[in-house]
């Protein structure tokens, strides 16, 4: 997690704080070649370290242990399977490059899968083959059937779900199939009882999809009323800094910083070693605000948030290693006998 994180845990979890809510700690883990626990640790410790807890047990639907999508697979299964049979959803066999070339682009429609037309009942019977193995990895894929002519790609029968083989940290082998997180995120919103669920404006396009699906599953009672609604944010763009995931993790791949916790790095680990405290971080993120337009913030805002912190709380230390010792005669004269000239320091 980086400092852009930094400003989306807190305005997370001092929304919940401030309101009198419950900020939800979930892990997203619907792709399982890219989750391991080293991460989940991290992102556990970097939010306890930023003052949060997301346990506030007490307060329903509170909870002691983070949330994670894999704990809904079964649901989200039975989901799509309702899907199937209410005509919502079919199984598309094109390659991916088919399915790219006839998504259309902003200045033309897509075009129907050849797929588009099964009936319910064989969709229904290739979806559980998929389920249990019987088909390739990207051989086939569940799409959600919407509108392939909308002037929202998004919305041009969105994948819900994919065959990948490959072995989950939370749920084994058990699946072979794994759900899309645009799909997997509003059913977990539901599933937790979210009203808020806030996001960064790249999300701001799936929004269509995420009221789309939640009103489908209402719909055929799977899931109560009313539901979640999703807001969006404005990213952190800080000047002189790189926020880019992929691009931080070449600098700790190919060895050009000591690691993700490299005081050079904007990462929550790295300003924790280069001296950054928790309450300077919540401070700035307090100070930048919230907004939907995007915009800059100089990276000596964050700095001016540290110093006013560090300022009465760090140790100070003077040595005089050479003195001279100097006489005022005329102190007397000037600022009358007996004067004292009060000073102070920071404690």
């Amino acid at each position: 997690l980086h400092i852009g994180h930094a400003k989306s845990i807190c305005i997370n979890f001092g929304l919940a704080r401030d309101y009198g809510g419950v900020c939800h700690l979930r892990f997203d883990d619907t792709n399982p070649e890219k989750e391991d626990t080293e991460y989940v640790n991290s992102i556990i410790d970097a939010v306890k370290w930023l003052g949060f807890d997301w346990a506030q047990l007490g307060q329903a639907p509170g909870s002691a242990a983070p949330f994670q999508a894999s704990d809904y697979f079964g649901f989200m299964y039975r989901a799509a399977e309702y899907l199937i049979e209410a005509g919502h959803a079919y199984v598309d066999e094109q390659t991916t490059e088919q399915m790219r070339a006839n998504r259309g682009d902003f200045s033309k429609p897509g075009v129907d899968s050849p797929f588009r037309t099964r009936t319910p009942e064989e969709n229904l019977r290739i979806f559980r083959e998929m389920r249990d193995g019987q088909h390739e990895d990207g051989s086939m894929v569940l799409r959600a059937k919407i509108d392939m002519a909308s002037p929202n790609i998004n919305m041009r029968d969105p994948a819900i779900y994919r065959i990948r083989r490959a072995t989950h940290h939370n749920t084994g082998d058990t699946w072979c199939i794994y759900p899309m997180y645009t799909y997997a995120h509003p059913i977990e919103d539901a599933l937790e009882q979210i009203t808020h669920s806030l996001c960064t404006l790249e999300f701001e396009d799936q929004r269509p999809f995420y009221d789309w699906l939640l009103e489908r599953l209402t719909e055929g009672g799977l899931l109560a009323s009313p539901p979640p609604r999703q807001y969006e944010f404005a990213r952190l763009n800080l000047t002189y800094v790189i926020t880019s995931k992929r691009k931080l993790a070449q600098l700790v791949y190919d060895h050009k910083v000591s690691g993700w916790d490299d005081p050079r790095m904007p990462t929550i680990v790295g300003l924790r070693r280069r001296g950054y405290t928790p309450e300077a971080l919540q401070v700035f993120a307090d100070r930048i605000g919230v907004t939907k337009s995007d915009s800059w913030i100089d990276y000596s805002t964050l700095e001016g948030c540290l110093r006013e912190d560090l300022e009465l709380k760090a140790h100070r230390g003077m040595a005089v290693l050479n003195p001279v010792k100097l006489v005022l005669t005329n102190w007397d004269d000037v600022m009358g006998a007996g004067h004292l000239e009060p000073c102070s320091l920071p404690a």
